[in-house]
């Protein structure tokens, strides 16, 4: 029966080393640690290894729930599959058990919880970015497609597929540039 830790940030300026260090201390081994956001399950490469990893008896430890999942819908799938394998979730900072009735219903309040959290984040993302538009401050991120690129190149002849060939881009992208529609 092994204990298998799992950490994660959301963004590559941040560092999983003090989660990594707590799940060492936990007797985790291995760790697996990924910089994904955590408002999905899609592209999470190392939880899906994990996951797939598991084995009957396994405990699966994380530092809190959040670096799991962020919202009940996500949290309830990956406790199923986890479920599924004969396998239980542990969390190093909470009471956290699933292989227990009470640490069930405190992971259920808990996923609750980081739901809530990210939408009341994302809600303030959006009330400033919509102050700083009034403001005339906000801009939106720089444009990844060099438009007069894009155009140059159609000028010589080159096709919408070989322009974004040559300039790694999608064609989508080169539609865009050109103010057309695929």
């Amino acid at each position: 029966m092994a204990t298998i830790g799992y950490a994660r940030v959301s963004s590559t300026d941040q560092d999983c080393a003090i989660q990594e260090a707590a799940l060492r201390a936990a007797g985790c081994d291995p760790i697996r640690s990924e910089k994904m956001t955590g408002t999905t399950t899609q592209g999470r490469d190392m939880l899906e290894t994990v996951l797939a990893f598991l084995q009957s008896g396994d405990t699966l430890m994380v530092t809190r729930i959040d670096r799991l999942a962020r919202s009940v819908a996500d949290l309830e799938s990956i406790v199923a599959r986890i479920k599924e394998r004969g396998a239980f979730l542990r969390a190093t900072e909470r009471p956290i058990d699933t292989s227990t009735p009470a640490g069930k219903a405190f992971l259920q309040m808990l996923g609750v919880f980081a739901e809530f959290e990210t939408a009341l984040r994302r809600e303030r993302q959006m009330e400033g970015i919509a102050k700083a538009k009034a403001a005339g401050v906000y801009r939106g991120r720089k444009p990844s497609v060099d438009t007069e690129k894009v155009r140059a190149l159609k000028a010589e002849g080159m096709g919408p597929s070989a322009i974004a060939a040559e300039l790694g881009i999608g064609r989508a992208s080169v539609y865009r540039a050109l103010g057309q529609s695929e």
